[in-house]
């Protein structure tokens, strides 16, 4: 007689995980009746897929398809609109470096670019679900991983303009991918790493409460309220001071301090971010000066970067280099004359909820709200006074920096200090071992 099977633990709690994909759909994209929604993720992500596609359909939301036959995602569809889904896997990634040949590199699938381009175009919502492993590439030859990376800025670039423009809704939430989890904690099984990563995810997304939706407009008013602060103060520039740091940014003519919920040029409020700790704003591409250290790894299309070092003159990095992936950085840095220019800076008290939470996530969208950033490449023109009516032309002659590519990293700490510079030269402490001044 064959023993009674036990039953198994869902590592993922389902009772957060529906928390998590109402929040996306409600606060990250606050998704309008008979919007059309377009997803990528990994096939891993499915799970949270299923649900974000349920509450896109009970918020009235356009077309749903799924490029991969998923019978449960089909089943939602009852007279809503359109949620395109694109999905990512290592193993198909992987087999590229391994046997495709070697000018494959240097294409990517604009085809598919051009449709999201459309797709945003005509009034479409986008949701990206974050969670692949974070080294996925760290073994392959970073050559190669460049030109790809390169390849794909270049054909993503009529829909990342749609994005970076803030001419849509769009919002990022992410799923804990078994190989992202065991990358963080490498000495325990599985299940139980993605249980940590889970709860960890679900706590920074702000769902392991009782009602996420109040807890979200409340964290959204204290970041508006730093904004504000900032925006009245309007600084010249921002000095950094720290281990490895003199950095002097200066902002943007006409720049606009955001954190937290905006209203896109839709006319729709979005979280592009979840979770976000951030209040950003844009630097002016010509007017950086001084040295930088990051204080924490970036994880880069699969390989990770660490120790960067940089120095500035004339807003222009001309010295870079990391004890960790530099061939990889400087790549990355000779993308476009844009790369070596400054398109994002922001601040992050160093008591965030993931900061205080001691986990390294090698995650971009976790690690940057544990620090203070600043980003390589392209601009939000959503971070200008009157950002929306400003053309391409107006943005880069108030210092607005235009790339291919917008990737942050981190230069916060509790030992770095932060000090605004008034245009005749006054200093008002912002921040002061990392935290509010």
């Amino acid at each position: 007689m064959n023993a009674p099977l036990q039953s198994v633990k869902n590592p993922v709690d389902p009772v957060k995980l529906e928390k998590l994909a109402e929040v996306a759909i409600k606060i990250g994209l606050q998704l309008q009746k008979g919007q059309d929604l377009v997803m990528t993720a990994p096939i891993a992500a499915l799970p949270l897929v299923r649900l974000i596609t349920k509450h896109a359909y009970k918020a009235g939301a356009g077309l749903v398809t799924t490029f991969y036959a998923d019978e449960e995602t089909t089943l939602y569809k009852a007279g809503a609109g359109l949620v395109t889904t694109f999905y990512a896997d290592e193993e198909t990634t992987l087999a590229r470096y391994a046997h495709a040949p070697d000018e494959s590199f240097d294409r990517a699938s604009d085809w598919l670019y051009e449709g999201m381009a459309r797709a945003y175009a005509g009034g479409a919502a986008r949701l990206a679900i974050a969670g692949d492993n974070p080294m996925l590439l760290s073994a392959q030859d970073p050559t190669k991983v460049a030109r790809a990376n390169k390849a794909n800025s270049i054909a993503y670039k009529p829909a990342l303009e749609k994005i970076s423009n803030f001419d849509i809704n769009w919002n990022i939430v992410s799923y804990p991918n078994p190989s992202w989890a065991k990358q963080m904690f490498p000495d325990d099984p599985e299940a139980v790493a993605v249980e940590k990563l889970a709860n960890a995810i679900f706590a920074a997304s702000r769902v392991d409460v009782d009602d996420p939706i109040a807890a979200w407009k409340e964290h959204n008013a204290n970041l508006h309220q730093r904004s504000n602060w900032l925006n009245e103060e309007r600084f010249a520039a921002l000095h950094f001071t720290g281990p490895g740091t003199n950095l002097t940014i200066g902002l943007a003519d006409g720049h606009e301090w955001h954190g937290g919920a905006s209203v896109a040029k839709n006319g729709i409020t979005c979280n592009p971010n979840i979770p976000t700790e951030e209040v950003f704003t844009t630097p002016h591409a010509l007017r950086v000066e001084g040295h930088v250290s990051s204080t924490k790894p970036l994880s880069h299309q699969g390989t990770l970067i660490d120790n960067i070092q940089v120095r500035f003159e004339g807003g222009r990095i001309v010295e870079a280099k990391a004890a960790r992936g530099e061939e990889v950085l400087n790549k990355v840095l000779d993308t476009d004359e844009g790369a070596r220019r400054l398109g994002e800076v922001a601040l992050v008290p160093h008591s965030s909820p993931i900061s205080a939470s001691g986990i390294l996530f090698y995650n971009t969208l976790f690690d940057e709200n544990a620090s203070c950033h600043i980003a390589l490449g392209q601009c939000y023109s959503k971070c200008f006074l009157d950002g929306a009516s400003l053309s391409q032309e107006q943005i880069r002659a108030q210092g607005g920096n235009a790339s291919l590519i917008h990737i942050d990293w981190m230069i916060g700490s509790g030992e770095v200090d932060i000090d605004g510079v008034r245009a005749d030269g006054g200093r008002v402490p912002v921040m002061r071992k990392g935290e509010w001044a």
